[in-house]
């Protein structure tokens, strides 16, 4: 196991979204069913060096013990619908349901003021999981226009036939859907939990807005609200 030293400054360049993890072409993931795979969207505040490293040496330890394992971010280049725009989404993964959910119960005895670091660090932090019913694997090419859209249905509707119309209509138009999330959840106090998240892969941003123009013409009487994001 590498030291804590040599950790840290690859655990700041993950919530940092470094430019060497921009450059990658490819990225992939390989998740089994039984993980709990976390999607955060976040957006650090300015001048928070010394904080953030300090975060990381008390927490980590902690996650990492409980089955937390980090993988790769993606920096934020642009909103193209909805009220959010976070600088960042970073993806990990758990061992199980159950190993986060005892690393909420014992970082809070370890750290008192684990939640209040957390909102000294960054302005948003909303975070997003789901438990895999079964292996998931996917590929993220940076070369490529990438995008995330999530979904909230109204209540008492079914979103599921706007989905499947959705996804339809985006393939037709070039799209690799990469990966669809439902039935995800929230922990208290970090609320961003959508109905459906899809990561799409297009050709370049020409293709994606040929497709968002007639998006945004479907009747989205179903939908309560989305955010959508360039990586």
């Amino acid at each position: 196991m590498k030291s804590l030293k040599k950790q840290f400054p690859t655990l700041l360049l993950i919530l940092c979204v470094s430019t060497t993890i921009a450059q990658e072409k490819k990225i992939a993931f390989n998740f089994k069913k039984g993980q709990v795979f976390d999607i955060i969207f976040l957006n650090q505040k300015p001048d928070k060096g010394d904080l953030l490293q300090e975060y990381f040496k008390l927490a980590f330890p902690v996650a990492i013990k409980n089955g937390y394992n980090k993988q790769p971010g993606f920096s934020i280049k642009k909103s193209t619908q909805g009220n959010y725009h976070p600088q960042s989404m970073i993806f990990g993964y758990w061992n199980t349901l159950d190993s986060r959910s005892k690393f909420l119960v014992e970082i809070e005895n370890v750290l008192p003021d684990f939640h209040k670091r957390r909102r000294d660090l960054w302005s948003t932090f909303a975070l997003t999981y789901w438990e895999l019913k079964e292996d998931l694997s996917f590929e993220i090419n940076s070369n490529k226009y990438n995008v995330v859209t999530s979904y909230w249905k109204k209540e008492g509707k079914s979103i599921d036939p706007f989905i499947n119309k959705w996804s339809s209509k985006a393939k037709q138009q070039g799209a690799k859907i990469k990966v669809a999330l439902v039935n995800g959840a929230s922990p208290f106090g970090y609320y961003y939990n959508p109905d459906c998240l899809i990561i799409t892969e297009w050709e370049n941003e020409a293709a994606f807005n040929a497709f968002l123009k007639s998006n945004l013409a479907m009747d989205h009487k179903v939908v309560e609200h989305v955010n959508q994001f360039i990586l």
